[in-house]
């Protein structure tokens, strides 16, 4: 899965919670609810595919709100390839009622080279997250993500990261 395909599953997952949890109540399909703000820091590596294995840090605030089921997010990264930023949307499936999740991420945004050349400036960051949620609301999770131009530009050679992820909430 090493292209948009966690963008689609973020987008009919919530589309489907949207419409079975979220338009019939009161506030409506994309209502503003208020969750906690949270700031994130990962630390990992580019997988070795189209671009050399390095390093990379990736930070990432969550303001503390949701439209419907989607939360929002701004993000940004650096690391030997090059740094990104961007700005988009979360959407986050709890596992039953134990304290483990997944999170999906779809966020567009600016990229800048440093030794891997994405294709142009405008760069898609995509990924999933699975974790597990303490009780003090910290958690702890293993992510992969996927950044490329979405075929805007004519080269498109993408590249992925996985990290350890700790979101603290504030």
């Amino acid at each position: 899965m090493a292209d948009g395909t966690f963008a689609v599953l973020l987008l009919v997952a919530g589309l489907t919670d949207m419409s079975a949890n979220y338009c019939g109540t009161g506030t409506g399909c994309l209502g503003k609810t208020e969750t906690s703000p949270r700031l994130a820091l990962s630390a990992g590596s580019v997988i070795e595919r189209n671009a050399e294995e390095s390093p990379e840090i990736y930070l990432r605030y969550d303001p503390g709100y949701r439209l419907g089921p989607f939360g929002t997010s701004l993000g940004l990264s650096t690391g030997e390839a090059g740094s990104w930023i961007g700005l988009g949307t979360t959407y986050t499936v709890p596992f039953g009622s134990t304290p483990f999740y997944a999170e999906l991420h779809a966020m567009p945004g600016l990229y800048v080279e440093d030794e891997f050349d994405l294709g142009g400036p405008v760069a898609f960051r995509s990924g999933v997250e699975l974790g597990y949620e303490m009780r003090n609301g910290w958690r702890a999770g293993l992510s992969y993500d996927h950044r490329s131009n979405a075929g805007i530009y004519d080269d498109n050679p993408g590249i992925e990261t996985v990290q350890f992820r700790i979101s603290v909430p504030f």
